[in-house]
C-alpha cells in the first residue's frame, strides 16, 4: 500500500518539480559538509525514470548509486548493471520492512501489536531468494545487499550468506564488499560471520538518538530487554564489520556531525564507539561501502581526493565514550589531530570541498 501511494504521489510531480527537489536536498547535503551521498533507488523505490533523471542531474555532490531489485542469474545481474550504471544491486532491496510500523521480521512478536499478539511482521524475501540474488551477484561480480532490520531478517541473510560463502569462497565474497542497510538486530555470532566475510553494515546512529532507551520506540515495540540490543555499534567493530554511517534520509536529517555523536552517545552501555571511530565510517567508511578502496580516499593526506569541509567550532577535544577503548594518543606529539567538541553546539560547515571544486561556501 505504501509503494502504491508512493507511485501516486510521484507521478503528480512534473520532471521539473523532481529535479527541483533532488537538487534542493543536494545542496542542503553540501551545506552539512557531505561531498558525496548514496541513492538506494529501486523498481517499487522511484522506478527508473527517477533514477535516470537524478543520474544526469549536474551537481558538485557526487551521487552514488544502488539498484534494489532481486536477480536471479549473473546475466541479470549484469544486465541490470548495464541498464542502471548503478554500483550494485542493494540498498532498499527489502528483506523486511521497519520496527515503527510494526513491519519489520522478527523471531518473537512484537511486545505492543494492539491486533495479533503473536505478530512478527513481515519477510519479503525468503532464503532461497536472497540466496539466489547473492549467488547471481557474486557470480557477476557486482555489489550485492539488502534492507534488513528485524533479527529474523538477519538470520535469513546470514544463512543465504552461508551458502554463498560455501560456494564462492570467503575470499569471492568478501571481495565484492556486500552491504547491508541498517542491521539493527544482530548477534555476536552473526557479527563475527559478517566480519569474516568483508560484509559491510550500512548503519543509522541516529536511530538511536530517537528511538533508543527504555522509554523510547524500540522498547515500546520490542521491550526493554531486546532494545538495549539494538544498533550494537561496538560489538560490529570488535568483530571486523566495516562499518558506514549516514543518515537514511528523509528519515534522520543529513546532519554528519550529530551523526557521530550519536554513535558516541549511544542509549545502551557498551554499544557505543568514540568519536574518532565514527568519524571514520561517516568517512573512509562511507567510501569503501561505495567500492572506493583506494585506501586514501576520505581522508586527508597526500595523494587523496582534495575532498573535504571546513568547519567553525567553539572547542576540540580527543575523547573516546566511557565505556570505549582509547585506542589512540592524547600525546600531541603524536600528530593525530583532534577533533571538535560534539558536547554543545556542533560544527558549523563553513565551505565544502569535493575533487578540488567549491560546493558550498
Amino acid at each position: 500500500a505504501h509503494h502504491v501511494v508512493r507511485r501516486a504521489a510521484r507521478d503528480g510531480l512534473s520532471p521539473q518539480q523532481r529535479t527541483t527537489a533532488a537538487r534542493t536536498a543536494l545542496d542542503a547535503a553540501a551545506a552539512t559538509g557531505i561531498v558525496a551521498v548514496h541513492e538506494c533507488a529501486g523498481p517499487q523505490i522511484g522506478g527508473l525514470e527517477d533514477w535516470h533523471q537524478v543520474r544526469a542531474l549536474e551537481h558538485g555532490v557526487e551521487i552514488v548509486g544502488y539498484w534494489g531489485e532481486q536477480v536471479t542469474s549473473a546475466a541479470q545481474a549484469r544486465e541490470l548493471i548495464a541498464v542502471t550504471q548503478a554500483r550494485g544491486l542493494a540498498g532498499d532491496l527489502f528483506v523486511d520492512g521497519a520496527l515503527g510500523s510494526r513491519t519489520a521480521w522478527l523471531h518473537d512478536p512484537y511486545a505492543d501489536s494492539p491486533e495479533c499478539a503473536t505478530a512478527t511482521g513481515n519477510s519479503y524475501l525468503a532464503v532461497d531468494a536472497i540466496t539466489a540474488h547473492l549467488c547471481a551477484c557474486t557470480e557477476a561480480g557486482v555489489t550485492a545487499g539488502f534492507h534488513v532490520i528485524g533479527d529474523a531478517a538477519v538470520s535469513a541473510v546470514v544463512a543465504a550468506l552461508e551458502t554463498v560463502v560455501e560456494r564462492f569462497g570467503q575470499v569471492a565474497v568478501a571481495r565484492l564488499g556486500h552491504r547491508l542497510e541498517h542491521l539493527e538486530m544482530v548477534s555476536h555470532d552473526q557479527a563475527a560471520k559478517l566480519g569474516s566475510w568483508g560484509v559491510i553494515a550500512s548503519m543509522q546512529p541516529g536511530f538511536d538518538a530517537l528511538w533508543g532507551g527504555e522509554a523510547g520506540m524500540y522498547a515500546q515495540r520490542l521491550g526493554a530487554q531486546r532494545a538495549r540490543r539494538l544498533n550494537p555499534f561496538a560489538l560490529l567493530a570488535s568483530q571486523g564489520v566495516p562499518l558506514a554511517f549516514g543518515s537514511d534520509s528523509p528519515v534522520t536529517a543529513m546532519n554528519p556531525w550529530a551523526t557521530v555523536r550519536a554513535a558516541t552517545a549511544h542509549h545502551t552501555p557498551g554499544s557505543a564507539i568514540s568519536a574518532r571511530a565514527a568519524f571514520g565510517a561517516a568517512t573512509r567508511g562511507a567510501w569503501r561501502a561505495g567500492g572506493v578502496r583506494d585506501g586514501v580516499t576520505g581522508t586527508l593526506v597526500p595523494g587523496a581526493p582534495a575532498s573535504y569541509a571546513i568547519w567553525e567550532a567553539d572547542e576540540f577535544d580527543i575523547d573516546a565514550p566511557a565505556d570505549a577503548v582509547q585506542r589512540w594518543s592524547t600525546d600531541s606529539r603524536s600528530r593525530v589531530p583532534a577533533l571538535p567538541s560534539l558536547h554543545d553546539r556542533l560544527p558549523q560547515c563553513r565551505q565544502t570541498v569535493h575533487r578540488g571544486a567549491i560546493i558550498h561556501g
